[in-house]
């Protein structure tokens, strides 16, 4: 019987690899071999393999928000006029090009949309809303809250 159900592909290295990626993505696979105690060869090529099954789908840093100017966090609850597949599809591939919009999910209950979204200050919210949010097509309706504080951010998955 498999270790986990849910990934039965997955033993518990490959797990373990998962695991200590996702608190530090630049460890050295000699490190990272002697973490999971496996050679560092089986350690590269389980690493690989992982990236080609798409358990690993990117490998990227995470930038001080603030640091780089966009310290203001704002949820958007998006409501569209008609809930058709057609809809839907113009909406999200008009949000899929904006910058500014770091996650798009389609959601069940007062929202179709939750957008979450990165500006300047404000004001710069304010821009992005009268030039941008409004047009979106489809949109009956749109319903902003902006975050006073991040108590958790992108955890690490628990598995």
């Amino acid at each position: 019987m498999p270790e986990d159900p849910f990934s039965p592909d997955l033993d518990r290295i490959d797990r373990n690899i998962l695991r200590a990626l996702q608190k530090d993505a630049r460890m050295a696979n000699s490190d990272l071999a002697q973490l999971v105690n496996v050679s560092a060869a089986t350690c590269h090529r389980r690493t690989q393999r992982l990236i080609e099954q798409k358990y690993i789908t990117s490998v990227r840093a995470q930038i001080a928000p603030a640091s780089v100017g966009l310290g203001t966090l704002v949820m958007v609850g998006v409501v569209l006029d008609r809930s058709t597949p057609e809809s839907f599809s113009e909406f999200e591939e008009t949000v899929a090009g904006m910058k500014e919009v770091l996650d798009c999910n389609l959601v069940a209950g007062d929202f179709d949309y939750l957008l979450k979204i990165r500006t300047r200050d404000m004001e710069g919210f304010n821009l992005l809303h009268g030039r941008k949010l409004i047009t979106l097509p489809g949109v009956r309706q749109i319903r902003t809250f902006f975050v006073l504080k991040e108590v958790k951010d992108n955890a690490p998955l628990a598995f």
